[in-house]
């Protein structure tokens, strides 16, 4: 039997719209403030795509970043995932957009459908194709345009969410380092707590669907945050279980961005210090599947991410859905 590689992360990216949307502009859009936004989510501002990019622009920045990141050309690029509830179209994917626009000819490409659990279920996808030999250099993208789904009627809705995109490498790395643990789960009996109701073959697009506003983002805010708040401590001690360490061994904590009491939660639960949690909320709000992997670029090149540090990554999403893992970090390309 072959023996099983370390998979792990050699160079990741990211891509972020210029137009920055303060609470302050949001109360010139719906009946809001600032101060109502801000204790209930912790987030001051986020970004917007303008009416001419979509999510595959976004994610093919973050891929371009992501290659230089890592030195590698984009012919070798085995497989391109991306993680989206934004795609540009129906088909053909966002990945084989993606694929297209940067030159990886060789690459595979699909996309994956987990919410704002996507990157982290696309991480565990990647890790056993490198495990397994399968692939030697997969590029995994979390990317959204969630500003075009939302309803700016909805106040409770339109201020949570932003548009950006995210993308790691993932390869073959040193016995030692790497992704030790994933975790992926989902309960479908939640899916109605967060979901947009049309525009597929359930409740095709239509004059009534758009009349009733079906094909913008619906969610019930309470139990979603009942659910978010549980899981999040439940996924991250279960990557942690799974690679036999426990939360003392944590050195630095990556979840999910939807809402600070959320966060809060989940590292009072892992009993982690603030300085050893990234938090972005605060100038991006919640990009669903770029949360995290936006999050894993900027702590890498701000210099967060030390050689040997054990790294937790853990979120939540509509489906509902959940997501963990543990990385063994090692110290990746060129800022």
């Amino acid at each position: 039997m072959n023996k099983l590689r370390n998979a792990g992360i050699i160079g990741t990216g990211s891509c972020l719209p210029d137009k920055i949307v303060t609470n302050r502009d949001m109360e010139e859009i719906v009946d809001t403030t600032d101060e109502w936004i801000n204790t209930r989510t912790g987030i001051s501002e986020r970004r917007m795509t303008d009416e001419n990019t979509a999510t595959s622009d976004l994610a093919t920045v973050a891929a371009r970043r992501a290659l230089e990141n890592a030195g590698l050309s984009p012919e070798e690029i085995d497989l391109i995932l991306v993680a989206t509830v934004t795609p540009d179209v129906m088909f053909p994917s966002t990945a084989c957009i993606v694929q297209d626009n940067i030159g990886a000819i060789n690459a595979a490409a699909f996309d994956l459908e987990a919410a704002c659990s996507g990157f982290l279920y696309g991480l565990a996808v990647a890790e056993n194709f490198i495990k397994t030999g399968y692939y030697r250099n997969i590029m995994v993208i979390g990317a959204e345009a969630l500003t075009k789904i939302i309803d700016f009627t909805d106040r409770n809705t339109c201020v949570l969410f932003g548009d950006g995109a995210g993308a790691a490498i993932v390869s073959e790395v040193p016995e030692g380092y790497g992704i030790l643990s994933t975790y992926i789960g989902a309960d479908g009996k939640g899916g109605k707590l967060l979901t947009v109701p049309a525009g597929g073959s359930r409740i095709p697009s239509s004059v009534e669907s758009v009349q009733n506003r079906l094909h913008y983002v619906k969610m019930d805010g309470k139990e979603v945050f009942k659910f978010a708040v549980k899981i999040m401590g439940d996924a991250a001690e279960k990557a942690l279980e799974k690679c036999g360490l426990d939360k003392e061994d944590i050195d630095f904590l990556i979840p999910h961005q939807a809402n600070r009491r959320i966060i809060d939660a989940s590292v009072k639960r892992l009993k982690m210090p603030n300085e050893k949690v990234y938090i972005n909320l605060d100038k991006y709000g919640n990009m669903s599947s770029a949360s995290v992997a936006v999050a894993i670029d900027e702590a890498s090149r701000k210099g967060l991410l030390k050689d040997g540090d054990t790294i937790v990554l853990v979120g939540f999403g509509g489906g509902l859905t959940w997501g963990s893992a543990v990385l063994k970090w090692k110290s990746i390309g060129r800022n």
